[in-house]
């Protein structure tokens, strides 16, 4: 199994700064989800609604955009936020200070050991795309989130597939732009591959394709 260097690692990840993030929600969630990768956000906090729990880690953090906005099954939840970037876990973590989340910095492809219990849901949107690599070498992220998550806890969320799906014209000259600038390191990412690393280590799998966009979820 190939090892990703930390440059190609820093290169998904960097570009998070506080002015793409402060755009991130019209650009990202709004106009690219709806236009191009035609899976609109609101899928995507369904998503959110039907598998989160009140003992919640948020990995891959964005914006914070579905934790601020998706129902919690009470009022105050047990939140924690795991990122690499800095900026990322800053403006998620003041988003919804009103939960008053954990925050760790970690990179989830090395393995993960936090000072708290584990969890009973993770989401994981719209990272798998920026990680360096096939599935065949990001599989090892779920081995390092599942030391971490609880008897029956399932992890879910989404990520942007190039190969299995139909991209519309600007969705492909996107995508390998992304690509090309070590944005993204989708180009060998397909549904059944994703599905075959998430069958080797949980006893139940779904995912479900919209547009480019594979919506999964397994437990534990």
């Amino acid at each position: 199994m190939k090892v990703a260097t930390p440059q190609q690692v820093d290169a998904g990840q960097a570009i998070y700064n506080k002015y793409v993030l402060a755009a991130y929600d019209l650009l990202v969630l709004g106009i690219s989800c709806q236009l191009l990768w035609r899976c609109p956000a609101r899928k995507m906090k369904d998503h959110y609604n039907k598998f989160i729990s009140n003992n919640h880690l948020d990995v891959g953090v964005g914006t914070g955009y579905f934790l601020d906005h998706c129902d919690f099954p009470s009022k105050k939840p047990r939140i924690a936020l795991m990122d690499l970037n800095k900026n990322a876990l800053r403006y998620t973590a003041e988003r919804i200070v009103r939960y008053a989340p954990e925050v760790y910095c970690r990179n989830i492809l090395d393995s993960i050991s936090i000072p708290a219990e584990n969890f009973d849901s993770v989401g994981i949107n719209f990272l798998l795309h920026c990680v360096p690599g096939d599935f065949s070498e990001k599989g090892v992220i779920f081995d390092h989130l599942k030391a971490i998550m609880n008897p029956h806890a399932v992890i879910f969320g989404a990520t942007i597939l190039q190969r299995g799906v139909s991209p519309n014209w600007f969705a492909k000259k996107l995508m390998n732009f992304y690509n090309n600038k070590g944005v993204f390191s989708n180009q060998y990412d397909c549904a059944e591959h994703l599905k075959r690393e998430l069958d080797i280590r949980f006893s139940e799998v779904s995912i479900e394709i919209a547009g480019c966009v594979a919506l999964f979820y397994a437990r534990k």
